[in-house]
């Protein structure tokens, strides 16, 4: 079966840096996109990050010059390189992939959740 696993989060200060992992693994054909979304409690999912397949990259404006998304193809895995935090950024943060799986079919999957907290 396919899975998608992240991890990196964690407790930071204020100003400082974090980076997110994940990593897609099972019968894999191809990955169109992969990407970090965040969501607080009440809130809409948001994008936060997306990479396509051919290096295409989508940033929500609040994180534009702080977060950096970039893969590794050989290993089907994203990063989300996050530098100057701010306590806004405390949420949960979750990992999708649009993944082609065995039968050629493309769906998406999504990584379980993980927690980045932001002291001030």
């Amino acid at each position: 079966q396919v899975q998608v696993v992240e991890s990196g989060g964690g407790l930071v200060q204020a100003g400082g840096s974090l980076r997110l992992s994940c990593r897609a693994s099972g019968r894999i054909l191809g990955i169109n996109a992969m990407g970090w979304y965040r969501q607080a409690p009440g809130k809409q999912r948001e994008l936060v990050a997306r990479i396509t397949r051919g290096g295409t990259t989508n940033y929500a404006d609040s994180v534009k010059g702080r977060f950096t998304i970039s893969r590794d193809n050989a290993e089907n895995t994203v990063y989300l390189q996050m530098n100057s935090l701010k306590p806004e950024d405390t949420v949960v943060y979750y990992c999708n992939a649009e993944i082609v799986g065995s039968d050629y079919v493309a769906r998406s999957y999504w990584g379980q959740g993980t927690q980045v907290t932001v002291s001030s």
